[in-house]
């Protein structure tokens, strides 16, 4: 197309009309008038309340997805929430019941102790308290280790005893421990008296480690299920009186003339962790004195202070 046949004229919305500086001052003159009127009269109030009324169901349109958006980020952080708050109550109840277990504990433990401390006052020897620590490491035998040695006055063959009646016997002493052989050990014994019948007799640990027995008791002995034996003190050792087992089967053998009794101890050595230590009677008895030598006596009269001359 040829350049000279171009309308080179200019648009009607130019050509026509006030010019651009009376528009200008026109439309800035009403703006200033609607923000007088609008802030001294309140004219505009009610268009304003007719489009928020129109535009308000476009807005909530609007909005909906970032609702839903900021719904779903709530939902999640309240589960996470939730979570995080189920798992603390889950320690914190774990956490209780180890509480309780270990109240529950202490609280026999503490029965044991008044137990043992019940049991001191009557009998007439010292003795002092001692906790387990561990089993001796000889599979063939019965003993365990407690935390008391020569240190704090334990002596080889010192009886061992809890709350229900005898447990064993040290025999060997350590500076700060000691190994106590229990009864049921294959080599324990002790001397006993049945408490219905008042017959002395000797109890044994038997191979199994498990019980003991009554050895050389006649076929016919005067034994039955159900009797409690208890320490004599004949040994000078254990204090008399003090429950040792209690009978649980009796085999009258025909073809011997022994019989055989096994014994239950009354002490459970495998429940126990406190322990009261108890002084021999040996050590406690006073040796009899010597009798006194008068110098003056004749030879041949025996020399002894008192004696006829």
């Amino acid at each position: 197309m040829p350049l000279g046949t171009l309308d080179r004229t200019p648009p009607p919305f130019f050509r026509q009309g006030p010019s651009a500086l009376t528009r200008l001052m026109f439309f800035s003159a009403l703006a200033l008038f609607l923000m007088v009127a609008d802030t001294r009269f309140k004219l505009t109030q009610p268009v304003r309340a007719v489009l928020a009324t129109a535009l308000n169901p476009v807005e909530r349109a609007l909005r909906a997805p970032v609702d839903a958006v900021s719904a779903v980020g709530d939902y999640a952080m309240g589960l996470q929430d939730a979570l995080s708050a189920e798992a603390r109550a889950r320690r914190e109840l774990a956490e209780q019941a180890a509480r309780s277990a270990r109240v529950e504990l202490l609280e026999q433990e503490n029965l044991r102790l008044r137990a043992l401390l019940e049991l001191r006052p009557g009998l007439s020897v010292r003795s002092q308290t001692a906790e387990v620590l561990y089993d001796a490491p000889d599979p063939y035998s019965r003993k365990v280790i407690i935390d008391r040695g020569t240190q704090q006055g334990v002596a080889v063959a010192s009886p061992v005893i809890n709350e229900a009646g005898v447990l064993g016997q040290v025999t060997r002493a350590f500076p700060y421990s000691a190994e106590v052989t229990l009864l049921t050990d294959k080599d324990a014994a002790i001397p006993v008296l049945n408490m219905r019948t008042q017959v002395r007799s000797a109890a044994f640990g038997n191979s199994a480690g498990a019980g003991l027995e009554l050895r050389f008791m006649a076929g016919n002995a005067d034994v039955q299920v159900g009797d409690v034996l208890a320490t004599s003190g004949v040994d000078g050792v254990y204090p008399s009186g003090i429950p040792v087992a209690k009978v649980v089967s009796v085999d009258r053998r025909v073809d011997t003339g022994f019989a055989r009794i096994a014994l239950a101890p009354i002490a459970q050595p495998d429940a126990v962790r406190h322990v009261l230590v108890l002084e021999p009677l040996g050590v406690q008895m006073q040796p009899k004195p010597e009798p006194a030598i008068d110098p003056n006596a004749k030879p041949g009269s025996g020399g002894r202070k008192g004696s006829r001359k």
